[in-house]
This record gives structure tokens, C-alpha cells and sequence, in this order.
């Protein structure tokens, strides 16, 4: 049996990638395509996106599109997220999360759903992006806490977070990994007369520009020596890939909150 799956946002730059994705993809099919009402796109082909008529049209009625579908991928933005999980839960459908900038209101309202079904949420799904983070973690156990830690991130102009939740999840990971709570020494930026750099401290800078797919570079900088460990996407579709992966991995759980960790069999 194929795989169903919908998509939300679908004519966005992250939907119109999936959709891509799942129309190549094997034992997989485009079961719906989802947008916000008032979307000009609303009512067309959503593989005409790509360059595919595949039959299905966009849809702003998401219970019925749900009614259709295994998984739901959804990266689109928090307060939208959050009602399609709603809806996930009450109609067993499986998402697949890569939304970021959720509140922590946000997060355990996922984390609440995750009690009856099973969520796969992660900053980036990109393969590549998450043996960076198991990267990180070694760096940051085998150098300890001798080493300034700075996180670069950069992003295209229409990004509407910062920092990104990719770098902010390489900055939970190093925080974990050196006994740190990434909220009590995490900076963001610095202006004026800052005074010396405080040690234990986690810091992070952002970029945004153009049409910047997303590069995240951390920096361990100690006395005579620097590493860095950085990961550049030059294509949204590794995140596609990856999505996918996920929601194929997700469909044999019955429940509980899960990232790509667990999907990579990293833990």
C-alpha cells in the first residue's frame, strides 16, 4: 500500500519541494495538497507547481483533506501548525513537523498530541543537517568547556525567525553535551560596549539575504586553535528527502514525539 500523504502550504517554496518529492517518490502518493483560504492557488492542480498534473487540487478544507491521508508534512508556521496537529490527533493522522519558532505553549500542545499519536518534529530534516548535530555533540564532549562557542546562521531575505531553529537545535545540542542550559547563556548579537566575553556563554549571529537555501557554521574557538563544523544547503530538496523519510519511519509508531534522531537511529 502507498504511503498517502498531504501537504500543508502547498504553493509555498517548502510545499511546491514536497511536492516535487512525492510525486517522484516510490510506495508514496500525493493524497492532498492544503493552503490557507483566500490563496490564489486554491482550487488548481497542485502538480502543475512542479510541472505535473497529478489530479489532486488545493484545498483549504483540511478535515477532509485529513480523512484522505496517513501523514500530513507540514512546514509552515506555528499557529497553523498547531491546528493541524489539533486535527492530526482527532483523525489519527501522523504529521511530520518542520515548522519552527514555536512558544513553549506551542511545544506542549505537540507534545500533549504526541500522548495519542505519533509526531515527527525536527528543525531540519535534512540528513545531512542531523549528522551535523551528532558531529557537534562529539566536538563539544571531546573539547569540553576550554572552547568560545559561536553560532553562524544565514538564511534567505523572507525568513520570519532568527535565529533559525536549525541553529538554535546546534545550540541545545552543544549546550546538552557540555552540561550548559542553552537559556540561561545562550547571547543573541551583540551592539556597543558588551565587556568581555563571559565563559560558558553560547552565541549566535544571523544573516539573512536573497535567496539563501540556509548555511549554520559552529565555531569552537580556544587558545591557538579554531574548529568549525558547518553544513550548506544549496537545495531545499535535501529537506524533502528527508520529510519523507520521516514520514515513512513515523507510520510504525503508535504514538510519542520523535525527531530525526530517532528516525537515523542515532540514540
Amino acid at each position: 500500500m502507498p504511503l498517502n500523504v498531504a501537504i500543508a502550504g502547498a504553493s509555498g517554496r517548502m510545499g511546491r519541494t514536497l511536492i516535487e518529492a512525492v510525486l517522484r517518490g516510490e510506495d508514496m502518493k500525493l493524497a492532498a495538497a492544503l493552503d490557507i483560504a483566500g490563496n490564489p492557488h486554491l482550487g488548481k492542480d497542485a502538480g502543475e507547481l512542479v510541472g505535473a498534473a497529478c489530479g489532486v487540487k488545493i484545498t483549504d478544507d483540511i478535515e477532509r483533506a485529513l480523512n484522505g491521508s496517513d501523514v500530513l508534512i507540514d512546514f509552515t508556521r506555528p499557529d497553523g501548525t498547531l491546528r493541524h496537529v489539533a486535527l492530526c490527533r482527532k483523525l489519527g493522522v501522523r504529521p511530520v513537523i518542520g515548522t519552527t519558532g514555536f512558544d513553549d505553549a506551542g511545544k506542549t500542545a505537540i507534545s500533549d498530541a504526541a500522548k495519542n499519536i505519533a509526531i515527527a518534529m525536527a528543525p531540519n530534516f535534512s540528513v545531512g543537517v542531523n549528522v551535523t548535530f551528532k558531529l557537534l555533540e562529539t566536538a563539544a564532549k571531546s573539547l569540553g568547556k576550554g572552547y568560545d562557542i559561536e553560532i553562524i546562521e544565514a538564511h534567505h531575505r523572507l525568513k520570519i525567525d532568527a535565529p533559525s531553529g536549525t541553529a538554535l537545535r546546534m545550540g541545545e545540542v552543544v549546550a546538552q553535551a557540555t552540561g550548559r542550559d542553552l537559556k540561561q547563556c545562550a547571547i543573541y548579537g551583540r551592539e556597543g560596549v558588551t565587556g568581555e566575553r563571559k565563559d560558558d556563554t553560547i552565541a549566535f549571529s544571523t544573516i539573512r539575504g536573497g535567496d539563501l537555501v540556509g548555511d549554520h557554521t559552529v565555531m569552537f574557538i580556544g587558545m591557538g586553535e579554531r574548529l568549525e563544523i558547518t553544513h550548506r544547503s544549496s537545495s531545499r530538496m535535501n529537506y524533502a528527502t528527508g520529510a519523507l523519510r520521516a514520514a515513512q519511519w513515523v507510520m510504525g509508531k503508535p504514538r510519542g514525539l520523535y525527531d530525526m534522531f530517532d528516525v537515523l537511529g542515532f540514540r
